[in-house]
């Protein structure tokens, strides 16, 4: 019998492989409580992350310096990490009543607190995937940094490179760099980086920031002598976890005192057995929707709605979005801001203030409109879940009325481009069994021919940063017949199956609605979420959604 050919795995099973195994070492080492990304401990991660190769982290597995990468993940990092040895993830511990000032990252809602030169706090109060998120973005910095250091580094007695030295001299001195001496620091580095004179100018004003214009040389120099500490004098970085973080996680108690004070609130005015439709979007697209013409009449007077839309996400036009949300509060919206940690924003809309009751099918109640900001992965189901569960006043369950749920966000398309928009009929969350067909309410029939609309699955990933261009090529091509991947979708709707069809929380007969725009083709070269943001090209397709969201609502 002749012995049978050894099975060859492809690239999509090889970067499959690779996935699970890093998630399984974050957890391992999240059990463990601390690990050295870059000693023993960390190696499986590492290994697995230059296996995987994800598009977000462009040349990680090359010896040139991935730029538009390194952009990406400190955008999503507290300023000043590239100086810190010690990282120690924390839950929230009242650091907020300290004098430590909270650092945000620029495109991460998440708190973050530099206690003395060496050390970096991060608060997690958004479950697994936010820990899922800061472990892939360090272990990518710290390869990064490693890489620096093998250019700069001429041989074993840690002597270094001239250019090394002048950015040191550069980044270190106290006054203020000329353009002169900024372009010289910018050629040196270009140098060592294996990157163009043009390619690091180009990249050098993305990453200023209000504290320093020069952010991009301070952070290459010290990711680059961070490195060179590791390996000529063998202090190691450090990521630890706190035992209260470890205690807390999966407990849902940030996603419970949120839901707690929001029923408190539809008790308090009365609106419990009010239809209620529950809306998970942004926190403006529903308030302009309703109310930016009613409060703009001149700017609206010559303008499109969605021309009105775009000059109102300007970043200068923060004067005409102060004016719609007064008449949004004038016409009955509560705003409530978040109170908890879960980052989550509500908005709850009295639609009896601003519908005539003519509109109204007769013998129907005027809904409740409930606006809540975007969760993080996993957050989706916590918050989901603790919302829908009834509200209990001593021995009573006080139920609420929920008609429809309705789920906008942004997402990566496998066929398609920027702006345009995905009806799922189904989630599939990856690495696991589990998958939600539902009847989604929204059709592509509903948004006519002004935009380029697709149908199919959508992929719930556990980390957009984690996805590379094989599985999802894989995902694309095969029968699964997926249009796009996002982080929230399967969790969304994990939470309202369990409340509807076995916990009876809610109607089993409550409409679900699921839509997103494209922000990125992970499939296409340079369309990754790391080539940068949408801009105006965003606009339309939210309000597109938003507005077929509310037409179905309150038609």
């Amino acid at each position: 019998m002749m012995p049978s050919k050894q099975h060859k795995r492809t690239r999509a099973q090889e970067s499959s492989g690779a996935i699970e195994r890093i998630y399984i070492t974050m957890r391992h080492l999240f059990n463990r409580g601390f690990y050295k990304p870059m000693g023993i401990s960390g190696e499986t991660l590492r290994e697995s992350l230059l296996t995987l190769r994800p598009e977000i982290y462009g040349s990680i597995a090359e010896e040139k310096i991935e730029l538009h990468g390194l952009l990406y993940v400190m955008d999503r990092l507290p300023y000043g990490i590239e100086e810190c040895r010690y990282i120690n993830l924390t839950s929230d511990e009242g650091y907020h009543k300290s004098h430590f000032q909270p650092i945000i990252p620029a495109k991460r809602r998440r708190n973050c607190y530099r206690i003395d030169e060496e050390q970096m706090n991060i608060e997690i109060t958004r479950g697994r995937s936010e820990i899922y998120d800061i472990l892939t973005h360090l272990t990518f910095l710290y390869i990064e940094s490693h890489k620096i250091m093998r250019q700069v580094l001429i041989n074993e007695n840690g002597d270094l490179i001239r250019d090394w030295t002048k950015l040191e001299q550069a980044v270190l001195q106290k006054k203020a760099l000329s353009q002169q001496e900024k372009e010289i620091a910018l050629t040196h580095t270009a140098n060592f980086l294996g990157r163009t004179f043009d390619e690091v100018s180009e990249i050098y004003p993305e990453f200023s920031c209000e504290q320093d214009e020069h952010r991009f040389l301070k952070i290459i120099y010290f990711l680059g002598k961070g490195a060179i500490a590791e390996v000529m004098e063998g202090n190691r970085r450090l990521i630890t976890f706190s035992p209260v973080l470890k205690e807390r996680l999966g407990h849902h108690i940030h996603g419970e005192r949120w839901a707690q004070r929001i029923k408190e609130e539809l008790l308090k005015q009365g609106w419990m057995e009010r239809p209620l439709h529950i809306i998970s979007a942004n926190m403006h697209s529903v308030m302009n929707s309703l109310f930016a013409k009613t409060a703009l009449p001149k700017e609206a007077k010559d303008k499109t709605d969605f021309q009105l839309y775009e000059e109102l996400s300007k970043a200068q036009n923060v004067n005409l979005r102060e004016k719609v949300h007064k008449k949004a509060l004038e016409s009955g919206m509560i705003y409530l801001k978040d109170e908890s940690g879960t980052n989550i924003d509500v908005q709850l809309f009295d639609t009896n203030q601003f519908i005539e009751a003519s509109a109204l099918e007769e013998g129907k109640e005027a809904p409740i409109i409930f606006v809540m900001d975007y969760a993080f992965g996993e957050q989706a189901y916590e918050t989901m879940d603790e919302l829908l569960k009834p509200f209990k006043q001593g021995d009573k369950r006080i139920y609420m009325n929920v008609a429809s749920i309705s789920i906008m966000g942004k997402a990566g398309i496998l066929d398609g481009g920027k702006g345009d928009i995905m009806i799922p009929k189904s989630h599939i969350f990856e690495g696991t069994a589990d998958n939600y067909p539902f009847k989604n309410k929204l059709k592509k029939r509903h948004f006519g021919e002004d935009v380029n609309v697709y149908t199919g699955a959508m992929i719930t990933v556990l980390g957009t940063s984690l996805q590379n261009r094989d599985i999802l090529k894989f995902f694309h091509d095969s029968s699964w017949d997926v249009i796009g991947l996002e982080m929230e979708g399967a969790h969304y709707q994990k939470a309202i199956q369990s409340a509807s069809k076995i916990r009876g929380s809610i109607s089993a007969a409550v409409e679900v609605r699921y839509a997103y725009y494209a922000s990125d083709n992970p499939l296409e070269t340079g369309s990754t979420l790391a080539s940068g943001g949408l801009g105006t090209t965003g606009v339309k397709p939210t309000y597109l959604i938003t507005q077929k969201i509310l037409d179905q609502i309150l038609n």
